[in-house]
C-alpha cells in the first residue's frame, strides 16, 4: 500500500510541476506533506536523512554572491557595452550573446545567467528592431549547454557533485567541458543557419544603441571591487577543491558571508535576502521529499533493477541508455526532478556489480542538462526565459520552440554517444 501511494504522490506532484499552473514550490512541498501524513516516513527522516542541505546551502550561497554582485551593475555593464562593440550587427551580436550566456552559465549557473542578460537582451533588440526569437533561442540553448561544462553551471550537476564525493569542480570541467564546447560550437552553427537569412535582411538602426552609456549602469564604489575580488576567490576555490580537501558547500558559504561582511556598509543583509530566490530553494527541499518517499518504500531499488535488466548487466548498454533516457526526459519533464530521482538509481548500480560508476554520472550529467533544451519545460532556464519574454511582450510559442530544440537535442544526443563511448567506453571494452 506504501508503495502505491508513494508513486501517485510523486507522479500527480510531477503532473502538476509539468503544468506550471501551480507554483512549483507549492506543489513539490504539498507532495511531501502527504508522504508525512499517510506516515510513509517521520520528519527526522526527512530532515535527517533526505534533504540534501550541502546542496541547498551551495544554491543559497551562489545566489547570495550573485544578487550582491548584480547591485553593481557589472553585468548590464558587459551586456550594453558588448552590443555596442558589434554595432548592433545581428549575426555577430547572436554569437556574441551566446558566448557570454555559456560563460556566465558555466561560472556562476545559468538560471542566475539568464536572470541577468534577457531583459537587457530584449531591450536591445527592441532598439535595434530585430526579431528577439533567434536571440532568446540562443540564451536559452547557451544557458544550458554552457551550464552542463562545470558542477555549479546547472541544478543537476551541483546535485550530481554533491552526492558523488570525489567528483570536483575541476572533474566536471576535464570530463563535460569538451563535449560541452563541441555542442556549443555546433548549435551555433545550426542557429546560424537557421536564422541567417533573417538577421542578414533587417534593417538595424543602432543610433539608440549607441546613446547608451554603458558606463552610467556601472557602479564604481567599493562594493564593486569586493564583489569581484570574491567572486574570483570563490570561483578559484571551487578550482582547487580537490587540492585543499575543502567542502563545495564551505567554499560557498565563506565566499557568500565574506562578502556580505565586507559589504554591510553599503547594502543591507535584508535587501541581499530579498534577491535569493527562495522559491527555487524550497522547491528543492519538497523534491528531496518526494524522491525520499519513493527511497522508503522501495521504488528507487526496483528502478534500477529494471535498468539492470533491460540491459542484462551490460556495462556499456546500461551508461548509454542513462544517456538516452535522461536526455528524452529531461525534455518532457523538469530536469531538476528527473536528477534527484535518479541519482539514487545510479548509486544502486553498485551493488549490481558495476563499480567504476564515473562514465554513467557523465551520462546522467549530460543528458539532463542537454536534453533540458528540447521544451520550454524543459530545465529551469528555458521556464524562467519563456516568463521573462512573455512579460516584455515576446512570447515563445512552445510547439515553435520544439521545431528547434527537439533537433538539438537528438545532435547532442547522439555525439554525446560518440564522446562517451570512444573516451570511457571502449578503454574499458579493451581492457576486458
Amino acid at each position: 500500500m506504501d508503495v502505491l501511494l508513494a508513486t501517485i504522490i510523486f507522479i500527480v506532484s510531477y503532473l502538476f510541476i509539468m503544468t506550471d499552473k501551480i507554483n512549483r514550490a507549492i506543489v513539490a512541498l504539498s507532495g511531501g506533506t502527504l508522504l508525512l501524513l499517510t506516515g510513509i516516513f517521520t520528519t527526522q527522516d526527512i530532515f535527517t536523512e533526505y534533504i540534501d542541505w550541502a546542496t541547498i546551502a551551495l544554491l543559497f550561497s551562489m545566489m547570495v554572491l550573485i544578487s550582491i554582485t548584480e547591485k553593481t551593475g557589472l553585468f548590464t555593464f558587459i551586456a550594453i557595452r558588448f552590443a555596442q562593440r558589434v554595432g548592433g550587427r545581428p549575426i555577430p551580436l547572436l554569437v556574441g550573446v551566446g558566448v557570454l550566456t555559456a560563460v556566465g552559465s558555466a561560472m556562476l549557473d545559468n538560471v542566475t545567467t539568464v536572470l541577468i542578460f534577457v531583459p537587457i537582451l530584449l531591450r536591445i533588440t527592441k532598439l535595434l528592431n530585430i526579431p528577439s526569437f533567434p536571440y532568446l533561442l540562443m540564451i536559452i540553448f547557451s544557458s544550458n549547454i554552457g551550464g552542463a561544462a562545470t558542477l555549479i553551471g546547472d541544478p543537476p550537476n551541483i546535485m550530481i557533485g554533491q552526492a558523488v564525493e570525489h567528483l570536483t569542480f575541476l572533474s566536471f570541467f576535464i570530463h563535460v567541458g569538451p563535449i560541452a564546447l563541441i555542442m556549443f560550437l555546433t548549435m551555433i552553427l545550426f542557429i546560424y543557419l537557421c536564422f541567417r537569412k533573417t538577421l542578414s535582411s533587417s534593417v538595424i538602426d543602432a543610433r539608440e544603441l549607441e546613446k547608451m552609456d554603458a558606463a552610467a549602469h556601472l557602479h564604481k564604489t567599493p562594493m564593486l571591487y569586493k564583489s569581484i575580488s570574491v567572486l574570483i576567490l570563490t570561483i578559484t576555490g571551487f578550482l582547487l577543491h580537490a587540492f585543499v580537501h575543502i567542502d563545495l558547500t564551505a567554499i560557498a558559504l565563506a565566499g557568500a558571508l565574506l562578502l556580505l561582511f565586507l559589504t554591510q556598509d553599503e547594502l543591507e543583509a535584508e535587501r541581499v535576502f530579498e534577491k535569493v530566490e527562495w522559491v527555487t530553494l524550497f522547491f528543492f527541499v519538497g523534491l528531496f521529499t518526494l524522491v525520499g518517499g519513493l527511497q522508503e518504500v522501495g521504488v528507487i531499488d526496483e528502478l534500477a533493477r529494471a535498468i539492470v535488466l533491460t540491459t542484462d548487466g551490460d556495462y556499456v548498454n546500461t551508461t548509454l541508455l542513462v544517456l538516452w533516457v535522461s536526455g528524452i526526459f529531461s525534455g518532457i519533464v523538469d530536469n531538476i526532478p528527473f536528477v534527484a530521482a535518479m541519482i539514487p538509481v545510479v548509486q544502486e548500480f553498485e551493488s549490481y556489480g558495476m563499480v567504476y560508476l564515473d562514465p554513467i554520472w557523465w551520462a546522467l550529467s549530460l543528458g539532463a542538462c542537454l536534453g533540458g533544451n528540447a521544451t520550454l519545460i524543459g530545465s529551469s532556464a528555458n521556464v524562467v526565459v519563456a516568463g521573462l519574454a512573455e512579460r516584455s511582450g515576446d512570447r515563445i510559442s512552445f510547439v515553435r520552440f520544439m521545431l528547434f530544440g527537439v533537433p538539438i537535442v537528438l545532435l547532442s544526443l547522439v555525439i554525446s554517444t560518440i564522446y562517451i563511448y570512444l573516451r570511457y567506453l571502449l578503454p574499458y571494452i579493451s581492457q576486458l
